[in-house]
């Protein structure tokens, strides 16, 4: 297989924003609302992506341990606001953002950590090279799982209310009276990454491993590497999304027991 990697011009990246383009086009043609969203959304890339392209080359370059944890403190804080940004009924407060940030600081920090020791044991183990692209994918992957399982608790929590209150006034404790929902609320939060193994390697090639593959890589390394990025972020969602399921419903209620809605904003 080639070594050698061919480089995009920004011709090609213009050709490549030209169907976006369109497409933006077409739904504004259509009226489905979503054309502005979609344009901010591939500026944001364009000029996320650079800047990111900008910044791990520097790294790459310094390897400075307190370097890269300030990135990883900086990814950790966008992904607990974007967790509570998807919600429709996030708690209010420190809160809202807290409680996301620290589920996926608890779960992601905790397996990067543990895989860059213990599995692939770069020398020094916080090598950029491999701790950041492994942070940044359990993020990506933890932060939808953690968004859908506490938006699925509060909502249903909300629209349930009556329900619950009864159980509560039948004696139930607070863990009984929610639980279903609880339960119910970490397999949503789980869905998206068991679908994406499921359909690993049959349906789609996934990122990491297309990356790889296009760098020049073995496939079969590729293979390699893509199944162990898919078990570390099946471990860290699973982990993220029961850890903030507890911890959300557990707010729901105060100390006498009582259901307390009112700790959560309303939609909008």
């Amino acid at each position: 297989m080639s070594e050698s990697v061919i480089q995009l011009q920004p011709l090609h990246l213009a050709i490549s924003a030209s169907l976006v383009i369109v497409l933006a086009l077409l739904t504004w043609h259509l009226r489905l609302g979503v054309s502005g969203r979609i344009v901010i959304a591939a500026m944001r890339t364009v000029l996320q992506l650079l800047l990111l392209g900008f910044v791990l080359d520097y790294l790459f370059n310094i390897s400075h341990p307190m370097l890269i944890a300030l990135l990883a403190l900086v990814m950790l804080l966008i992904a607990g606001y974007e967790v509570m940004a998807r919600q429709q009924r996030p708690f209010k407060g420190l809160w809202g953002y807290g409680l996301g940030a620290l589920s996926m600081f608890i779960s992601s920090f905790t397996i990067a950590i543990f895989t860059l020791n213990v599995v692939i044991s770069p020398d020094p183990w916080y090598l950029p090279q491999y701790a950041i692209p492994l942070l940044g994918m359990m993020l990506g992957n933890t932060m939808t799982g953690v968004a859908l399982t506490l938006d699925y608790l509060t909502k249903n929590a909300w629209q349930s209310r009556a329900v619950l209150e009864s159980r509560l006034l039948l004696g139930e404790d607070w863990r009984s009276a929610i639980g279903q929902l609880m339960r119910d609320s970490v397999r949503t939060g789980m869905i998206p990454i068991i679908n994406a193994m499921a359909a690993a390697g049959i349906i789609s090639i996934p990122g990491m491993m297309t990356g790889q593959i296009l760098a020049g890589n073995s496939p079969l390394t590729a293979a390699k590497y893509q199944i162990l990025i898919m078990f570390m972020i099946t471990a860290g969602t699973g982990f993220a999304a029961v850890l903030a399921s507890w911890i959300g419903a557990k707010r729901l209620f105060d100390n006498r027991q009582r259901l307390r809605l009112d700790r959560l904003r309303p939609p909008g």
